[in-house]
């Protein structure tokens, strides 16, 4: 469903990554790992449309979209949940669902099943939310789009952790849409993938299954930082 070949981006004279290469399948779900500043948000963001790419070549579905706008990326079904979540804060919970929403599976109904904490705030605004609550609704915001593929940017940063549990949970039922996770909790997000890129200095520095990733401790400790909990 989609493919990266050798991409080198950045922004403006700046690069970032170079030679990064990857594919992922319909319903594929993929980790993307690696300490602060190597270029993980860069990687998504180049995948959206929003920074200078300088060589290589990104397709979805057969068609290169290097030269389409973030809109119509968005259009062709890829979603995305930025770092810095960006709801719209004087819009209640309901109207930030619906100014997203387009035909397809996922409606207003199934929205509020996935995160019925949403439904109970519908009528207040974005700025009255707290910070679980408005990552609930950057991910249900995007899924109102019913993308075939879900980006997501740090999703359970600076969270408490019964609501990184709660996203964690709801994140494993979305069966059916590719996901790309970008994600400083390793463990969880090797836990809800089934593949993983590690990133180092803007390269790819490890690939391979989720479950053995997770299985290296002494990887993880070195990649990351971070030792998997026996």
């Amino acid at each position: 469903m989609l493919e990266l070949h050798e991409v080198r981006a950045g922004y403006g004279d700046a690069v970032v990554l170079d030679g990064i290469s990857a594919s992922l399948a319909e319903g594929g779900t993929l980790a993307i790992l690696g300490r602060n500043g190597v270029g993980k948000s860069t990687l998504l963001l180049t995948l959206m449309g929003y920074t200078r790419l300088h060589r290589g070549d990104v397709r979805w579905r057969g068609a290169s979209i290097v030269r389409l706008p973030p809109h119509r990326r968005a259009r062709l079904g890829i979603g995305w949940t930025a770092q810095e979540r960006e709801i719209f804060p004087s819009l209640t919970v309901e109207e930030n669902l619906c100014v997203a929403a387009r035909p397809g599976e996922w409606t207003l109904e199934r929205a509020y099943a996935l995160f019925p904490r949403l439904k109970e705030r519908r009528a207040h605004r974005g700025n009255q939310l707290s910070g679980g609550e408005q990552q609930m609704l950057a991910i249900a915001r995007a899924l109102m789009l019913n993308p075939r593929l879900l980006l997501l940017d740090e999703p359970l940063e600076g969270l408490a952790p019964i609501i990184i549990e709660e996203l964690a949970q709801a994140l494993g039922n979305l069966a059916g849409i590719a996901m790309i996770l970008v994600e400083q909790h390793a463990e969880i997000a090797l836990s809800l993938t089934e593949q993983a890129l590690v990133i180092e200095r803007g390269r790819i520095a490890h690939r391979g299954r989720s479950r053995e990733l997770l299985a290296e401790p002494t990887l993880l400790e070195r990649y990351v930082g971070v030792q998997a909990t026996e």
